[in-house]
C-alpha cells in the first residue's frame, strides 16, 4: 500500500459515489491507472464493500445502547447460535464476540427505553444461554470515517 492508494481509500470512505474520473482527479492519476488500483484494492481484500450511512433517528430509532452479555456454557456451537440469533433481530445494528467478562457486545438501536426494556426482557433474558446482561445508553457516538494504514504494520 503506498500513498496514491490510501489517497484513494480515504476518497472512497469519504464518498464512495465518486465516479472513477473524479477520484483519478482528486488524487492526481491517469483515470486507468485509478481504475486498476481500486480493482486491486478490491481484489486483495481491503475494499470490502460499499453501502450507505442511515442516520438511525431518520428512522424512528432515537435511542441506541450497548448490552454486555454473558453466556454459559461457553461452547462453539451456543457462540455460533447467540450470534446467529441476534444478526437477525431488527433492533440489532453490530454484534462482537468479545474477551473479558462478558461474550457478547450488542450495539441496538431502538425508539425508546420501553422499547430497549422489552428488547432486553423478550429478547436477550429469555434465551437460556444468557446468565447474565447489563446495557448502558449510548448519549453520544463518533464514528471514524476513514480508516488509514498504521505505521509499522503490514500494508500487503
Amino acid at each position: 500500500m503506498d500513498d496514491t492508494d490510501s489517497a484513494l481509500l480515504g476518497h472512497l470512505q469519504r464518498d464512495a459515489r465518486l465516479t472513477n474520473r473524479e477520484l483519478a482527479r482528486l488524487t492526481g492519476i491517469a483515470p486507468s491507472t485509478c481504475l486498476e488500483r481500486v480493482r486491486n484494492l478490491r481484489a486483495r481484500g481491503i475494499i470490502t464493500g460499499y453501502h450507505a450511512a442511515v442516520d438511525p433517528r431518520a428512522l424512528g430509532r432515537s435511542l441506541q445502547a450497548l448490552i454486555f452479555a454473558r453466556l454459559r456454557p461457553l461452547s462453539r456451537e451456543v457462540i455460533t447460535s447467540f450470534r446467529g440469533y441476534l444478526s437477525g433481530l431488527p433492533e440489532v445494528l453490530s454484534v462482537l464476540v468479545v474477551s473479558g467478562d462478558e461474550d457478547f457486545v450488542i450495539h441496538v438501536a431502538v425508539p425508546t427505553i420501553e422499547d430497549l426494556h422489552a428488547f432486553l426482557m423478550d429478547r436477550v433474558s429469555a434465551r437460556r444461554e444468557v446468565v447474565d446482561f447489563r446495557s448502558s445508553v449510548i448519549y453520544q457516538r463518533t464514528v471514524t470515517q476513514v480508516l488509514t494504514p498504521l505505521g509499522g504494520a503490514d500494508d500487503g
